[in-house]
């Protein structure tokens, strides 16, 4: 299958997902008096709203860049998409879970809730990203799959361990942290921490697919120049 099909139904997925957010704002201000105290007190749901609709933004903008490394879509990775967009579309219920609940007796199951949902979609962005680079050639890949491993930066230099685990993996371990500030401490910080990592995935994103592949082009044996034309500017 053609990359851009599956790219266009999941485009479809995540508007969707991110449209139903604003459903947990309609209700706000409902009522025969409107108040600014109101509005004031409303605010878990605003910020419910804004953490989850930068999330989702976020991942959708990663996503055309993961996609964006193939032409070609196979089997084993629809169903890894599929089981990446259920954890999307999932968003808008931990957000109206967090938005009703955060100041409440409910806050800590609430963010806990929205956290599991984040991991879950990690996990299988992470499962995509690993499934295109092993099987690059075959899904039409500009790169070879040395080049797409050299093209992300690790934690470290060198041959270490350090070096081959990608920035980007991050995220994982932030969300699993937030769960559990967010069973153990305050939900409200667990849910800054969300926002944190949208934020952190901003800016540190996958490498550009047209740049991979100019840069293997030139030296495909030279990871540092790989990591040079990609660092930013």
């Amino acid at each position: 299958m053609d990359s851009r099909r599956a790219e266009a139904f999941s485009d479809g997925v995540f508007a969707v997902a991110i449209t139903l957010l604003i459903f947990n704002l309609l209700p706000i201000g409902i009522g025969p008096r409107l108040s600014y105290l109101e509005l004031r007190g409303a605010w878990p749901q605003y910020a419910a709203y804004v953490v989850s609709f930068l999330t989702i933004g976020i991942m959708w903008m990663n996503h055309h860049t993961l996609f964006g490394h193939v032409r070609l879509i196979d089997r084993p990775l629809l169903v890894l998409n599929l089981l990446l967009l259920m954890g999307v579309v999932a968003i808008p219920f931990p957000t109206a879970l967090v938005a009703d609940h955060l100041t409440g007796r409910g806050g800590s199951v609430a963010a806990v809730i929205y956290g599991v949902v984040m991991i879950v979609i990690s996990i299988f962005y992470n499962a995509i990203w690993e499934y295109l680079v092993r099987h690059a050639e075959a899904l039409g890949s500009r790169a070879t799959r040395q080049a797409l491993r050299d093209a992300v930066p690790g934690f470290g230099s060198g041959p270490g361990l350090a070096a081959r685990i990608p920035r980007w993996s991050l995220g994982l371990a932030g969300y699993a942290a937030g769960v559990l500030i967010a069973a153990f401490w305050l939900p409200g910080v667990a849910l800054a921490v969300y926002g944190a990592l949208g934020v952190y995935y901003l800016f540190n994103h996958l490498p550009d697919p047209v740049a991979v592949a100019r840069a293997a082009a030139r030296d495909p044996d030279d990871p540092d120049l790989l990591r040079d034309q990609l660092s930013p500017r």
